[in-house]
């Protein structure tokens, strides 16, 4: 499994992440040869190199499926996984590398800070003028809010999650190059251990998550990583401060975390409001418990004597407090003169009691808080700053940054619902236009008269989600709410909907106002386009007005990338986002309404994903303004956050990339007013193409057949059906996730380039290719889409999505002429505005990534077109082991193109 192409060039910074390639590619070959046989590796060898002499001298794809094709399906599978295992190293590997290359900047110091890092955005913004008063002053108001989500895009089971941490773990050891030869082979033997344990090892689970399971897997993120990852961070920018200004700052809490998991419930009836409560008393239960085996820790390295060193006196005035308050707390008496340690003691105590809920439990995060301040001020006072305080201040920010709550909890449906269960109750709704609906609803909302109880499922459904957010609030504070989010808004009515069925469901303040965000989410074209009038109808609305004033007039917009993207193609949604957003935070503005985004991003790009610093760099100047919202999803947490060195450098990318958009937004460029009517024309005439392939009536038949969505239907990837309610099979009814992840698995990538060419093509008939051209060169928002679009299609392979298209019999021919004619028009302006010789020549390190993935994708996409044709023709039938070959293919191409929905 090494590669062998010497004539492929590595820059001299990636010479070491070839070199592991190459070890651990020999690894593997050792594993399959021992696991299956030595012929096995050999027929592997083969295959490979006819792959990548197929890919560097151009010959036909026939050359490499006729000798994959009908071979039985153990043996299928056996020859997929072992090139998905190559790829799970090569993945590893990679990442490792990013870890390398992070240290070797931290080595060279301020002479060369790593790009995007937080050096990097303070020596930039101290270059634009930003001095320290200004960043004082604009500290307080970063918020920065990753929120994770339970989307069925993670491929790969948490078991095996699990031992590539050990190959992490393994592989990491020997960066430092310190270690002696035995320890060399300790790595070793650990390294082979996991990755043949995961050989061993079904890729898929047999049955699908639970939302519990869900939340573990969450959960391992939040609770391993980031809670050890969060204090560092802002132990790297109080000194970056210092090193780019030369004193320091007291920093407020930048950074906070949310979830989806376990209120979530669009289209997913498996949550409900049992799953709200259990959600937020596990994620209590569980942080808790990493605050007690802190505070035991802590006991070790507390142990201060009285007699050795002063003791402030609100510390001592605290631990006569607590032994009147806790008297069954007894320290040991070889303990009597460590005042710390007796501390430690009693906030332990009180920490089981807040577990418990019992009457000596803590009030709120802010008191455990309170206590580790007063030991904080007692050390720095008596000279301890280099005996405790830098493990009490990492406690300090962890109580910051995740409470008694650890991510605040979302709770989300879609408003037909809310509709529903209303209509059982109010006469006339249903068939009420949206002016009228806000009208027949607004006495409801303000809480003038009281909403009939419910009388269908739907309505008290949502009576005890109500009840159980209620119950939460006055459990775990108000900080535990995250927001309520309404899918598929469309009119001020959605909102004034929640309003009133959260007071049937007991939800209101003592000052009878319901103490909950709630929040539209606009995500398809139209909704985008309409987004503006909404938002104005809904700030005039007296009702609403009154709610907002008691939230301090912040109103949420959260932007559907997925769903507009399927719903009108790759320009015109990313169009739609941006123009939405300068007209919504116009209409704001003039209402006196802070408004903040909560982007819906996916992981692929057809569905808002991509680097986080360059989405910021080519957001509307001014929309971020201090806050940053957005949605982490399936694979994206586990390559952002599956490391704690690689989960730091992505705070600390996004911490960066928001301080300077906030504070130092780009200067306005007057010629985006002659760019606007020419981004308009490019989305209307690439959104005509668009529709015009998905909006044909044999479409979705063509669709079912070209890709292998019948198959990611039945994998065990998540709780949530891969379809809204009800049981239209209509491309509207279909989840953006397995929309974009059936295509790319063919190889096809529709979602993420079709209609491109086409308006491109418009634009420049219309006269505008120079236009065109300056805005690509100049535009950060215009040229951030065209990269995009450029690595989708380095991704795919427009001859395998031919093969998969072959699949659907006539509507092949009716179809993938459309899709071969849009391809190579794209590509043809994207290279011609770009000036480039390859598609991706702005990223060399990406291209050559792809460059030497494709090779091995290849042979997993002919195996798996030829299986797909093989299964659906005996039946289609579950328990075929055409199918279980057929999963161990998706989750092959998957690892290897390394993104899914």
């Amino acid at each position: 499994m090494n590669e062998q192409r010497s004539h492929i060039r590595f820059a001299t910074a990636d010479l070491p992440l070839r070199d592991d390639v190459r070890n651990l590619g020999t690894l593997v070959g050792q594993m399959l040869a021992e696991q299956v046989s030595a012929g096995f590796l050999d027929e592997v060898e083969q295959v490979r190199t006819h792959a990548i002499e197929r890919r560097e001298s151009g010959q036909p794809l026939v050359q490499l499926a006729e000798p994959l094709a009908g071979l039985a399906p153990e043996h299928a599978e056996s020859l997929v996984r072992a090139f998905a295992t190559y790829f799970q190293v090569v993945n590893i590997a990679e990442r490792v590398h990013r870890i390398r290359r992070r240290r070797d900047y931290q080595r060279a110091g301020s002479a060369r800070p790593q790009p995007d890092g937080l050096h990097d955005a303070l020596a930039r913004l101290k270059e634009q003028g930003v001095g320290l008063d200004e960043l004082a002053r604009w500290l307080p108001r970063i918020d920065i809010e990753p929120v994770f989500t339970a989307h069925p895009t993670e491929s790969v089971r948490r078991v095996l999650l699990d031992k590539e941490q050990i190959m992490v773990g393994a592989l990491l050891n020997g960066l430092d190059g310190g270690r002696t030869p035995g320890e060399r082979a300790a790595d070793r033997s650990r390294f082979q251990m996991a990755l043949t344990s995961s050989w061993q090892t079904s890729d898929s689970a047999p049955v699908r998550p639970t939302v519990e399971g869900e939340r573990e897997h969450v959960g391992y993120y939040l609770t391993r990583v980031l809670y050890r990852v969060v204090p560092v961070l802002y132990e790297t920018l109080d000194e970056a401060i210092v090193q780019t200004y030369g004193q320091c700052l007291p920093l407020p809490a930048l950074l906070r975390f949310g979830t989806w998991v376990g209120g979530d419930m669009d289209g997913n009836p498996n949550v409900d409001a049992g799953t709200i409560q259990a959600t937020f008393q596990a994620q209590r239960d569980v942080l808790l418990k990493l605050y007690s085996a802190e505070l035991e820790q802590l006991t070790s390295v507390l142990t201060q004597s009285s007699g050795r060193v002063g003791v402030a006196v609100a510390l001592q005035q605290r631990l006569a407090h607590y032994r009147q308050r806790l008297p069954q707390v007894v320290s040991s008496p070889r303990h009597a003169d460590m005042p710390y340690r007796q501390l430690l003691d009693y906030m332990g105590e009180r920490l089981r009691q807040t577990l418990a809920g019992t009457d000596d439990a803590y009030a709120g995060p802010h008191e455990l808080e309170q206590d580790i301040q007063c030991m904080l001020d007692s050390l720095l006072a008596n000279r301890g700053e280099h005996a405790g305080a830098f493990a009490l201040r990492r406690l300090q920010w962890r109580v910051r940054t995740f409470g008694f709550h650890l991510a605040r909890l979302d709770v989300r449906q879609e408003s037909r619902v809310h509709e529903q269960a209303l209509a059982e109750v109010v006469a006339g709704l249903e068939t009420a236009r949206p002016q009228q609906r806000a009208q027949l609803l607004a006495p409801f909302a303000a809480g003038g008269q009281a909403l009939p109880a419910a009388s269908g499922e739907a309505g008290q459904r949502l009576d005890a989600v109500f009840a159980a957010l209620a119950s939460a609030r006055a459990q775990h504070g108000s900080g535990a709410l995250g927001n309520y989010i309404i899918s598929m808004a469309h009119d001020r009515a959605d909102l004034l909907a929640v309003l009133a069925l959260a007071r049937r469901g007991g939800l209101v303040d003592a000052q009878g106002q319901v103490p909950l965000d709630v929040v539209p989410l606009f995500e398809t074209i139209d909704d985008l386009a309409h987004a503006t009038a909404t938002l104005r109808d809904l700030f005039a609305d007296p009702v609403y007005q009154r709610h907002l004033a008691a939230r301090g007039n912040r109103q949420t917009v959260m932007l559907g990338y997925s769903d507009s993207g399927k719903d009108g193609g790759i320009v015109a949604s990313r169009w739609g986002l941006q123009r939405a957003q300068v007209e919504m935070m116009d209409v704001a503005r003039q209402a006196g309404v802070a408004l903040g985004f909560f982007h819906g991003r996916g992981g692929s790009i057809s569905r808002g994903g991509g680097k986080t610093t360059h989405a910021v760099q080519a957001a509307p100047r001014g929309s971020i303004d201090g806050h940053l919202r957005v949605t982490e999803q399936g694979e994206v947490i586990h390559r952002k956050y599956g490391i704690r060195a690689l989960a730091l450098r992505s705070l600390e990318q996004t911490t960066g990339a928001v301080l300077r958009a906030s504070l130092r937004p780009r200067p306005l460029d007057p010629r985006e007013e002659q760019w606007k009517p020419v981004m308009e024309l490019l989305a209307a005439e690439s959104s005509k193409a668009y529709r015009g392939l998905v909006g044909h009536s044999q479409f979705m038949h063509w669709f079912r057949k070209a890709t292998p969505v019948d198959v990611i239907e039945r994998m065990t990837l998540g709780s949530r059906p891969s379809r809204r309610l009800g049981s239209d099979a209509g491309l509207s009814n279909l989840r953006a996730i397995p929309w974009v992840f059936a295509w790319s698995q063919a190889r096809a990538g529709i979602p993420g380039w079709y209609g491109v060419g086409s308006g491109l093509q418009a634009a420049v008939t219309a006269g505008h290719e120079a236009t065109l051209r300056e805005m690509a060169q100049q535009w950060p928002f215009f040229k951030t889409l065209l990269d995009d679009v450029a690595m989708v299609l380095s991704k795919g392979d427009i001859t395998i999505a031919e093969s998969f298209s072959a699949l659907s019999g006539p509507l092949h021919g009716v179809f993938f002429p459309m899709v071969r004619g849009e391809h190579a028009l794209t590509v043809h302006w994207l290279g011609r505005l770009s000036g480039q010789p390859s598609l991706l020549a702005q990223d060399p390190r990406l291209a050559l990534s792809i460059r030497l993935r494709n090779p091995y994708i290849d042979p997993m996409s002919v195996l798996q077109a030829d299986l797909l044709r093989r299964w659906r023709e005996a039946g289609s039938q579950d328990e075929d082991p055409l199918l279980r070959a057929l999963k161990a293919c998706v989750n092959g191409v998957a690892q290897g193109l390394q993104n899914t929905g």
